[in-house]
């Protein structure tokens, strides 16, 4: 190899990440004509189609280099030198950060596991993209003192250039302003820095638009968001307005699906939206602004720096061990390490690949804040001696076919990687009657609001529910997850006698996608008090003609409003009396 094949082999790569980001954002900007359109469908099928994109992408990418340059994954000695290359290539680019993780995508499918080495890959980045500029401002600033604060706030909303007009603008306005003044603190006093930023592009989820911003004043930065929803007359309303810091991370959350933004210079809208959200990671970040493979890569690269600087062990998962996964973690990370036994435990019969489709599964759809995302890898190498030797037994005894010991590592052949949370049974084991009440109502809620995007948990043991630190209920074991479309939805029938009432077998037949919602009451809370306590607002969900009904309802085509933050932060209830 030469330079010239160096650099052809470099050149092959960034035009393969180029035509990668190019159809990101070509997807991100379909998003906004779904919204003005209300095609809630076709949105679903863009955030899924932009998901699978990256590895269509890097498959084309790593074919082209076999085509013209056969030679390149037998001699990895060059690889360096085409890495070198790639980085000059790099300068000024707009996307630097990501067309590095897209390189290493390639070399670690044209390499064999030589690519580890570091002169290989990118373990680092090489490229900084502090202080980027595309080709527009990645933000815009609104003055209110010198403006107005009305008149700045009806030049946000119309700054985007919608087509689907307001229902009553005027009012929509006073609302926000209303809002913005109540959550002002006592002697507020504004500052000749005093404005309101906003990010150049839309963000959309779901049924929604998000106008992402922050409001400065001084030193203080507070979150600034307006969700724009869609009315059934082809109007658009404002719902509400987001200047709690909870509130926001909570909209962003790693259990809501990838939004749909238009980003030039991806780093920039990172940095904008740390300023307002301080305790999230990048990693979240760049996972929620749908580019999970940078995400990914800064996940290994925390992973590795946290490694040099820390000393416990892998450990296995506090909890009830599971039947499909083995499940382990380190205390000082707050994330879970999860691979597929090699068997499962009775009574559970899927195998391998169907727990894979499972997981998939849930990666191309909407998560509706009740999901937990996962990072999914292949050929993970950790330090043998971090390995506590409980776990590596566990490993060897249930999973040895996913483990490989290579010198002083252990290569884990597949994993799923999520942020730890508590399991919902042992949070209600040590809750206060408050929190035990309110965790409750919401793992209800968390089943309605899965419902609704047509997601059927399939086990509902309460041990699958985790609690976040925002104290949100979310579902995280996928094995048994399915559609609500695919599932039959019956009552149980009358027994027919005695004998009926007293066996341990069903006296009624029951097909594979049946579903029994009567029986759901000890999955649910078997102790009275709670299930008195679930009663009061979830009786429904343990009715057949509840779930029928969803079914229908998605059938239809009337997709779910779920929304992410609290009913009272909606103008609706705050304002508008005549509701």
């Amino acid at each position: 190899m030469n330079m010239d094949t160096w650099s052809g082999v470099a050149q092959t790569i960034l035009e393969g990440f180029d035509r990668h980001y190019s159809l990101f954002r070509q997807y991100s900007r379909e998003g906004k004509e779904c919204f003005e359109h209300a095609d809630w469908q076709r949105a679903a099928q863009v955030s899924r189609e932009r998901t699978r994109g990256y590895e269509q992408r890097v498959a084309e990418t790593v074919d082209a280099i076999h085509r013209s340059y056969p030679d390149a994954g037998k001699h990895s000695e060059f690889w360096p030198r085409i890495k070198m290359v790639f980085i000059g290539k790099l300068m000024n680019h707009l996307q630097a950060e990501c067309a590095e993780t897209f390189y290493n995508s390639v070399a670690c499918r044209v390499l064999h596991r030589d690519y580890y080495k570091g002169e290989y890959i990118f373990w680092r980045p090489a490229i900084s993209t502090q202080h980027l500029e595309g080709s527009s401002p990645t933000y815009r600033s609104f003055y209110p003192e010198t403006d107005g604060l009305r008149r700045s706030l009806l030049e946000i909303l119309t700054s985007f250039g919608l087509k689907a007009p307001f229902e009553n603008l005027r009012r929509d306005v006073r609302y926000l302003e209303h809002a913005v003044l109540e959550q002002r603190p006592a002697g507020w006093k504004a500052q000749p820095n005093h404005q309101i930023q906003v990010l150049d592009c839309l963000f959309f989820r779901n049924k929604a638009a998000y106008v992402v911003g922050r409001l400065i004043n001084g030193a203080d930065k507070q979150p600034f968001v307006i969700p724009l929803l869609r009315n059934d007359d082809g109007t658009m309303t404002v719902d509400c307005l987001l200047m709690r810091q909870k509130d926001v991370a909570v909209l962003f959350s790693f259990s809501r699906a990838y939004f749909l933004v238009d980003m030039e210079v991806p780093s920039a809208y990172v940095s904008f939206l740390l300023s307002i959200m301080p305790r999230k990671s990048t990693i979240d970040l760049y996972a929620m602004l749908g580019l999970q493979k940078q995400a990914k890569t800064l996940f290994y690269r925390e992973l590795q720096h946290h490694l040099r600087h820390s000393r416990d062990t892998f450990q296995v998962a506090p909890g009830v061990r599971g039947m499909v996964m083995l499940v382990f973690t380190m205390p000082s990370m707050p994330f879970v390490f999860k691979l597929i036994k090699d068997r499962f435990d009775p009574p559970k019969t899927a195998s391998r690949q169907e727990v894979k489709e499972k997981y998939l599964l849930v990666k191309n759809h909407d998560r509706v804040g009740r999901l937990a995302d996962t990072l999914e890898y292949s050929n993970v190498a950790l330090p043998l001696d971090r390995i506590d030797a409980s776990l590596m037994k566990q490993l060897q005894q249930e999973a040895a076919s996913s483990i490989e010991i290579d010198g002083d590592v252990l290569v884990i052949k597949h994993i799923y990687i999520e942020r730890r949370m508590q399991p919902l049974d042992n949070y209600l084991a040590q809750a206060s009657k408050a929190e035990r009440k309110l965790a409750i109502r919401d793992y209800g809620n968390s089943i309605r609001d899965l419902a609704g995007a047509n997601i059927f948990p399939g086990d509902m043991l309460k041990k699958n529910f985790g609690v976040t630190r925002h104290d949100r209920v979310v579902f995280y074991d996928y094995d048994e997850i399915c559609y609500i479309t695919e599932c039959n939805f019956r009552k149980v029938p009358p027994a027919r006698d005695y004998n009926d009432m007293m066996s341990d077998e069903p006296w009624y037949s029951v097909e594979e996608n049946d579903v029994f919602p009567e029986t759901f009451g000890p999955f649910f809370f078997p102790n009275a008090k709670d299930m008195s306590v679930f009663k009061t607002d979830h009786a429904d969900l343990m009715t057949a003609a509840w779930w029928k009904q969803v079914k229908e309802d998605i059938l239809s085509g009337n997709q779910a409003d779920v929304f992410p933050y609290p009913e009272k932060r909606r103008f609706k209830y705050r304002y508008r009396k005549d509701t």
